[in-house]
């Protein structure tokens, strides 16, 4: 069987909730269903869940094309409340700088570690960090699932684009679809 990880990318106070100053429009709608999907991966053997955390230099050369944020030790680089790591039950944390998870991080290191062949991608900004987290998990040979409904953007059209992006490449699917499909053995996509 594939052991899978849910990366849940940006779900960070600059992102997310009425004070956030790069607010994803629709962040607040899907932290229900981005906790639905941690409760279940924790009763799940086969399942990880990593939390992605932007984390930014003051002077970070991302800041040359975006506005300043996610400075790592503030307030806006925090996971919002709703959705704090759980390490007790495995959850792990991977810090970046750029729009993928992938880039300059640990992360490839840690899913080669720990087995998985399934990249599960969630969270803020569907047709950047989502998607360019996604394409790199194919560039490193993961399998590629998004869960439709716990991803946003700035609006449903740049969601929908962000989503059909990844479907050239990977699965979409709804949380419950996914479920289903993860609760079933063997796993293969």
């Amino acid at each position: 069987m594939g052991n899978h990880a849910i990366i849940i990318i940006d779900m960070l106070n600059d992102f997310v909730g009425e004070k956030a100053p790069l607010r994803c429009p629709d962040g607040e709608k899907i932290v229900p269903k981005i906790q639905e999907l941690i409760e279940f991966a924790h009763t799940q053997d086969h399942i990880r869940v990593v939390h992605v955390q932007e984390a930014h230099r003051k002077e970070d050369a991302d800041f040359k094309v975006r506005p300043v944020h996610a400075i790592k030790g503030t307030w806006g680089s925090d996971f919002i409340p709703e959705l704090q790591p759980n390490e007790e039950k495995g959850d792990y944390i991977v810090q970046k700088r750029r729009h993928s998870a992938f880039a300059y991080t640990d992360l490839d290191l840690y899913l080669r570690e720990e087995g998985v062949d399934t990249v599960v991608v969630t969270g803020v900004w569907t047709n950047v960090c989502v998607r360019s987290t996604a394409s790199d998990a194919l560039y490193h040979t993961y399998k590629v699932i998004a869960i439709s409904d716990g991803c946003a953007s700035a609006d449903e059209d740049m969601h929908r684009g962000g989503l059909r992006d990844i479907g050239i490449f990977g699965k979409v699917m709804t949380l419950e679809e996914y479920k289903d499909f993860a609760a079933k053995k063997p796993i293969n996509i």
